[in-house]
């Protein structure tokens, strides 16, 4: 590493960075794997250097500074340490253990690109550092603790640690993305020998059949997404292959971040008005936009839930250290939350197909009675809900029902969701929904499936007959039964070992979904790979961290025979057909000319800006081929400044100044130039 020309390196990497245009804003970073994997490993040792520094001399300060604001923290070369070499960068002067040494990514990194990180740090006096990043959404920062407690190669001691390989990654479309180092106290922090690779191709088995072909004619075949995995080119590629039938948003559709509490806020200073919550789709972008690009179907997760829910929402004033409001004034907050929350999605994303939708989530405990009031924490093992803490009981979910019934798109069928329905609680559900079925507002009852074969199939949890006679139970109600979150765990930390227990298990299910197919429409996979899953040790999918396919996979296919799905996208005007193997791209242009805005987002040109205006834009962006916009329209709705011709940002800011967010949507007057912090 020492001796590298890295003026000569960034000059390129920045150059290969300019022609990337941001469009969707995200937020993520990806946690690195607990085992090393032969792709992993692959990817990271056999991609290309994008940067690297050994803080040998002063100009290798160039793209480092502190965290802005408050960080009091001063960056110096010293000759005093280095892990190698003659010197390294010194974070001194910090006041607050979040202060340190921050890199900006997004200046010389590429949106939605796998990369990894190594880097040597030490803490002085036995501190403990972490690596963090951090991300600007629509104005709205968001952190993530990355790699914690980075120790000495000794496991201890003030000496220098290293950190290998870890992934991260940023969406287009972000205001800004950093990594940084902080501590658990305000000591100097020590860095040296920092490398960041743009991961390698890494291929997938193409030879397989397509799951999701497979079974078409059966039932559809998903997964869960979060942003992060938009970055990995071999995991998207499983997702084209074989789960390309329906798309779960793994996180970011759930309550806790759609509800925005800053605007809600906002707007209740603004109008006194403490019934209509503010919600934003920002984070959840990055899947969505890639649903529709793809033209693959959403599964909507989801709207009422005890989890994930901020406790604000139920309280007087939007603060969680008041009161609980009244029943009367819930349901007119839910509802408002539910109108917006379809309202605002469909205008968005009006050609994606959202065809289901968790209206409640996990209502019932296992025993089949409502949970515990008050909200989730330590102390009830975050298993109360702030639902019943407001309405008394489980009332509530008659009335999400309802406001969704009247709410969703058309053709959005609506789903109660629970895990562990295969215990007691399944009569419970049952009854439920027997009573909104005559009602007319529920038309399914989603399984999640988070299942447990152990190490063999006496020890399963549940049994696959115990399993089938709740399936069949469900059936029996006469709505149509969906499998929304499904994984099957092995005993912990246990490798490959159990893989053939757990091929058995997943074959059984399987011929249990293609014995009820009539009446089951979705088996949705809670993610892709092993390495990637929220149960990670417990390796519970069917495809390993090298993207390679499990026993389960093959059980599941047997001698079964498909062709690769064939997708068509639209993006830019350019229509673009593939599969795993090929691609044809047609590419269709329009100019301006010397055309100016008469009116900043008057994009219908009907001389006011409305929501009609926003709608169009997203509209004519999902299917040019079907909806346009005149050449004043373009001129009059291209209001961010950033990127030239109509995205959703135009139509975001749109909606922002209609709802008093912004006061003006003349670009020259709406952008400020940031202060570069590198």
């Amino acid at each position: 590493m020492k001796g590298k020309n890295f003026s000569k390196l960034m000059a390129g990497v920045m150059g290969a960075a300019m022609a990337f245009t941001a469009s969707v804003p995200a937020v993520h970073a990806v946690a690195p794997a607990d085992a090393q994997l032969t792709n992993k490993v692959t990817a990271a040792k056999e991609g290309t250097v994008v940067y690297e520094c050994d803080f040998e001399s002063d100009t290798d300060l160039q793209y480092w500074a502190n965290r802005g604001g408050d960080d009091t923290t001063e960056l110096s070369i010293t000759p005093d340490a280095a892990d190698s070499g003659k010197s390294s960068m010194l974070a001194s002067g910090r006041s607050e253990t979040w202060n340190g040494p921050s890199l900006r990514l997004d200046k010389f990194l590429k949106p939605d690109t796998q990369y990894y990180l190594s880097a040597s740090v030490k803490g002085q006096w036995y501190t403990n550092c972490t690596l963090s990043s951090q991300f600007t959404i629509d104005g709205e920062d968001s952190y993530n603790n990355m790699v914690k407690d980075i120790k000495s190669a000794s496991g201890g001691g003030d000496g220098w640690g290293r950190i290998e390989d870890v992934a991260i990654s940023y969406s287009s479309g972000m205001d800004a993305a950093y990594i940084y180092f902080e501590s658990n106290n305000t000591e100097n922090i020590l860095v040296d020998n920092v490398k960041i690779v743009e991961a390698a191709h890494v291929d997938i088995e193409k030879d397989l059949p397509s799951l999701s072909e497979i079974y078409k004619d059966k039932f559809k075949v998903g997964t869960a997404l979060t942003p992060d995995n938009l970055a990995s080119q071999p995991f998207m590629d499983l997702v084209q292959k074989h789960f390309g039938e329906s798309i779960t948003v793994g996180n970011q559709m759930k309550p806790d971040y759609v509800l925005n509490k800053k605007r809600t806020l906002a707007y209740l200073e603004e109008t006194g008005d403490d019934e209509h919550p503010q919600i934003s789709f920002s984070q959840a972008k990055p899947i969505l936009d890639y649903a529709r690009k793809y033209g693959i179907p959403v599964r909507v997760h989801t709207l009422v839930w005890y989890s994930q829910t901020p406790e604000w929402f139920f309280k007087e004033d939007y603060d969680e250290k008041k009161d609980y409001v009244s029943p009367e004034k819930m349901l007119k907050r839910m509802e408002n939350y539910i109108k917006s929350y379809f309202e605002t999605l469909t205008a968005l994303y009006p050609d994606i197909d959202f065809y289901a939708c968790d209206v409640v989530n996990e209502a019932f405990d296992n025993d089949g009675n409502p949970r515990k009031p008050g909200h989730p924490a330590q102390e009830n093992q975050y298993a109360a809900s702030d639902w019943v803490a407001v309405f008394g009981d489980n009332s509530f979910i008659d009335y999400a029902f309802r406001y969704a019934r009247k709410y969703a798109p058309e053709g959005c069928k609506l789903y109660y969701n629970d895990f562990n329905e295969y215990m007691g609680k399944k009569d419970a559900i049952c009854e439920m929904a027997e009573r909104l079925k005559k009602e007319g507002v529920i038309d399914g009852i989603g399984m999640q499936s988070h299942l447990d074969v152990r190490q063999s199939m006496d020890a399963a949890f549940p049994s696959l007959g115990q399993y089938e006679l709740a399936l069949k139970q469900f059936t029996e109600t006469g709505l149509d039964v969906q499998i929304t979150e499904l994984d099957v765990t092995v005993q912990e930390n246990s490798g490959d070992k159990y893989f053939d227990v757990q091929s058995t298990y997943y074959k059984g299910l399987f011929d249990i979904y293609e014995k009820y197919s009539d009446k089951i429409s979705a088996v949705i996979f809670w993610g892709v790979i092993d390495t990637e899953s929220w149960r990670k040790s417990q390796n519970p999918l069917i495809f390993d961290g090298d993207f390679m396919a499990k026993p389960a996979f093959k059980s599941i296919v047997g001698n079964k025979t498909a062709a690769d799905p064939v997708r068509t996208t639209i993006s830019g005007g350019n229509v673009t057909t593939t599969t795993t193997t090929t691609t044809t791209t047609t590419v269709t242009s329009t100019t301006t000319g010397g055309i100016k805005a008469k009116k900043w987002g008057d994009t219908n040109c009907d001389n006011t800006v409305e929501l009609a205006d926003a709608i169009l834009i997203m509209q004519t962006l999902a299917n040019p081929n079907k909806y346009s916009v005149t050449e004043q329209g373009k001129e009059n709705g291209d209001v961010d400044k950033a990127t030239k011709g109509l995205t959703s940002n135009d139509a975001l800011y749109i909606q922002e100044y209609l709802l008093h967010l912004r006061d003006t949507l003349d670009p020259e007057a709406m952008f400020t130039p940031p202060v570069s912090n590198v």
